[in-house]
């Protein structure tokens, strides 16, 4: 979880690699008039993300009847939005990816070809509720290479073996 630009896609795919999980991207899931709204710069309401977060939670809680576990790339900004998320019928741990605004906004100039404008970064903090100490999961910050944010993230929420001795 976190703001647009983190990392969050690329972290995801490679725990799902590192787990041999399956991966969502949440934004696939996205309405076309969410899609649409973020790409002319407006921001979406609670009200907007409802649909999207319910088909999110459904997701996750048809993979689990099926026996298999997924990592999702998605935003997860509020704490509200981490309850419905929890609803799923399986076990929800987030990882909070943590970095500056000016540390995102850096990622954001190099990317190209997502519906999101660093226009709405501004919004996404100002929204941005971090993982608070009661919620399952970990934050890990945006220091190092998108493998070390991986490890690390794994590591912590103990999902990686213990190295062979």
């Amino acid at each position: 979880m976190g703001v647009s630009g983190c990392g969050k896609s690329t972290v995801a795919r490679l725990a799902a690699e590192r787990l041999g999980w399956e991966m969502d991207e949440a934004d696939d899931f996205h309405p076309p008039q969410n899609v649409a709204r973020m790409a002319r710069g407006v921001p979406l309401t609670d009200h907007d993300r409802l649909p999207w977060l319910t088909a999110l939670r459904d997701r996750m809680s048809a993979r689990a009847d099926g026996g298999r576990s997924t990592v999702l790339a998605c935003s997860a900004l509020k704490r509200s939005y981490r309850d419905l998320l929890r609803g799923a019928r399986c076990r929800v741990r987030f990882v909070f990816l943590d970095g500056t605004p000016q540390a995102v906004a850096e990622r954001l100039a190099g990317r190209s070809g997502h519906f999101m404008p660093a226009s709405l970064l501004e919004s996404q903090f100002a929204d941005l509720e971090p993982l608070a100490g009661d919620e399952d999961g970990v934050t890990v910050a945006l220091t190092g290479a998108p493998e070390e944010i991986t490890g690390e993230a794994l590591g912590r929420l103990g999902l990686l073996a213990p190295p062979p001795a």
